[in-house]
C-alpha cells in the first residue's frame, strides 16, 4: 500500500548528494531550455519512495510573460531493493494513468517523465507537477472532508475508460493464509469472525477503474469549512480494475484508524448519496470491507508511521489494534443485520 503526501517538506541539506547526481541530470534535460534545479526539498510521509521536492526557475530573461517564475515538481524515486524490482510495473502503470487523467475531471498530477527501469537515472523514478493543497488527517471536520472524498471517489469511479486503456485487475492484499493477527486481541473471536467472512471466492461485481489505495494520505485539501476543496489526488501506482466497493472499503478503513469506526462506517453513505453505486448484496459488501480491513493487521503500524510523520503521533500500535479490531466488530455486526434482516423481509 503505497502513500507519498507533499506535506511537511524541509530543505535538504544534501541537495548536491552524488547519490542522486544521474537523475537530477535526467531532470534537467526534460525541463525547458534555460530552467534549472535551484532548491531540493524532502518530502515527508511516504514509506515506498523517496520524494523530493524540486524547485526550478529560469537563469535566462525572455520575452515571454511569467518566464523567470519559479515552480515545483515532485519527483518519486524507488529506492528500497522490494520497490526497485517491480518499479518496471509500478511507475508504468502511474506514468501510464497520470497520461489519461491528463484528459479528465480528476486533480491528478501531470506527467513530465519517467524511467520506470533506471535506464538513466540512479533509480527508477517518476517526474511530475506538484499540486496545491496538503493530506488533512486531523480531526477537524471529519464529516466534511469524508463527504469530499466520498464524491472525488464517485467521479473517479464514474470515468468511461476504453477496453485499451483499462488498467491490470485489481489484487487482493491478503487472504485468510496470510492474514496475521494480533497476538493478545480483546476479542479474539472478532478476528476469527472475520477470517471466515474472506474464507469464499470473490463475489462477483460491476468494474470499474479504481485508485486502489484511495485514502486521506494521498488526498490534498486546501481552505477550511464551507470552502473546503479538494486541489489533488496523488500516487497512482495502484490504479486497477475492480468492485467500487474495493475503494470505499480502504478509505474506510483508513478513516477507522485515523478517526475511530464511525469516521470508517460513514463514509459508503456520503458515497451512494453523491450518486455513487456499491453492490446491494450485504455479504457481497461485507466481503470487500473485511478483505480490506484484514489487509492492515495486526496493528496497521506499516501504514501508520508515515501518517505519524505528519503529525499524528498519537497513532501508537496499541490504539491502531484497538480501533481495528472495533471496526471489525462493528461491520460485522452491521452487515449480518443487514443479511437476516433481508432474510426476514423476503420469508
Amino acid at each position: 500500500m503505497a502513500e507519498d503526501e507533499v506535506e511537511n517538506a524541509t530543505v535538504d541539506t544534501d541537495a548536491d548528494d552524488p547519490g542522486w547526481s544521474n537523475t537530477r541530470a535526467w531532470v534537467e534535460k526534460s525541463l525547458p531550455t534555460r530552467h534549472r534545479i535551484h532548491g531540493v526539498e524532502t518530502l515527508h510521509g511516504g514509506w515506498t519512495s523517496q520524494m523530493r521536492r524540486l524547485l526550478v526557475n529560469s537563469d535566462g530573461t525572455g520575452d515571454s510573460a511569467g518566464e523567470g517564475e519559479p515552480y515545483s515538481l515532485v519527483l518519486r524515486s524507488f529506492v528500497k531493493p522490494f520497490y526497485v524490482k517491480h518499479a518496471p510495473g509500478l511507475l508504468t502503470r502511474e506514468a501510464d494513468t497520470l497520461r489519461f487523467l491528463a484528459d479528465t475531471a480528476v486533480p491528478a498530477p501531470r506527467l513530465h517523465g519517467v524511467d520506470a527501469t533506471a535506464a538513466t537515472c540512479d533509480h527508477p523514478s517518476l517526474l511530475m507537477s506538484m499540486l496545491p493543497g496538503s493530506p488533512r488527517l486531523d480531526a477537524h471536520d471529519i464529516e466534511g472532508k469524508a463527504r469530499l472524498l466520498a464524491r472525488q471517489l464517485q467521479i473517479i469511479h464514474s470515468l468511461p475508460v476504453p477496453e485499451a486503456s483499462r488498467p491490470r485487475t485489481y489484487e487482493a492484499w491478503t487472504s485468510p493464509e496470510r492474514v496475521q493477527l494480533p497476538e493478545n486481541p480483546n476479542r479474539p473471536e472478532v478476528w476469527q469472525r472475520a477470517l471466515d467472512v474472506i474464507r469464499r471466492p470473490p463475489p462477483a461485481y460491476q468494474p470499474c477503474f479504481l485508485h486502489r489505495d484511495f485514502h486521506p494520505g494521498n488526498v490534498l485539501f486546501t481552505q477550511e469549512g464551507t470552502t473546503l476543496t479538494i486541489t489533488g489526488v496523488v500516487d497512482w501506482v495502484e490504479t486497477s480494475w475492480g468492485p467500487a466497493d474495493l475503494d470505499i472499503a480502504h478509505c474506510s478503513t483508513t478513516l477507522a484508524l485515523l478517526h475511530g469506526t464511525p469516521a470508517g462506517m460513514q463514509l459508503a453513505a456520503h458515497y451512494t448519496a453523491a450518486g455513487g453505486t456499491l453492490t446491494s448484496n450485504a455479504t457481497d459488501h461485507l466481503y470487500w470491507r473485511v478483505l480490506d480491513a484484514l489487509a492492515f493487521a495486526p496493528n496497521a503500524q506499516k501504514i501508520a508511521e508515515p501518517w505519524r510523520q505528519l503529525g499524528r503521533k498519537d497513532l501508537t500500535p496499541t490504539l491502531l489494534t484497538h480501533r481495528l479490531e472495533n471496526y471489525l466488530h462493528t461491520l460485522l455486526r452491521t452487515f449480518n443485520q443487514s443479511t437476516t434482516h433481508t432474510r426476514h423481509h423476503h420469508t
